[in-house]
């Protein structure tokens, strides 16, 4: 079966928090340091089965990759109503960690390119959904009551 990315008209939101809710897809594995890490993008997005779930053993699967799903809209805490506010925050209070577009399936459909384009792009390597210890900038950013 071809790895498939989501088909609903919905853009796909790079940073679901909760895989398991239909049409998810794992976009890349999470590498690097705790201090710096990075996303490793996968060729072809795969869909989230219990088997990749499983995958992660006793951690969570959002500390080891990075899964979209298509955009709550208005079901998420960061939408106001036109934008996703924390690809905003992304763009506005990380620095970029790339040069060069990263080679990413989602981007044709992804909200933050759609909305912020390249200056998401070069940000996103950096974005991890689950962190135990994140820097002030960080909490700032992921922080749905920061509004700027």
């Amino acid at each position: 079966m071809k790895p498939m990315i989501p088909t609903n008209a919905l853009p796909l939101c790079p940073s679901t928090t909760h895989p398991e809710q239909g049409e998810s897809v794992v976009f890349g594995v999470v590498g690097g340091t705790v201090e710096s890490p990075r996303l490793a993008y996968l060729r072809e997005p795969q869909p989230v089965t219990d088997d990749l779930l499983a995958v992660s053993g006793s951690v969570a699967p959002t500390e080891i990759f990075r899964f979209a799903a298509p955009c709550a809209a208005s079901g998420c805490q960061h939408f106001d109503g036109t934008d996703c506010r924390l690809a905003q925050r992304i763009v506005s209070m990380l620095p970029t960690v790339v040069d060069v577009l990263p080679v990413c399936q989602l981007r044709s459909s992804c909200q933050w390119w759609k909305q912020e384009g390249k200056a998401a792009c070069l940000r996103c390597p950096q974005i991890v959904t689950k962190t135990y210890h994140p820097s002030d900038t960080q909490r700032q950013v992921a922080s749905p009551t920061n509004n700027d």
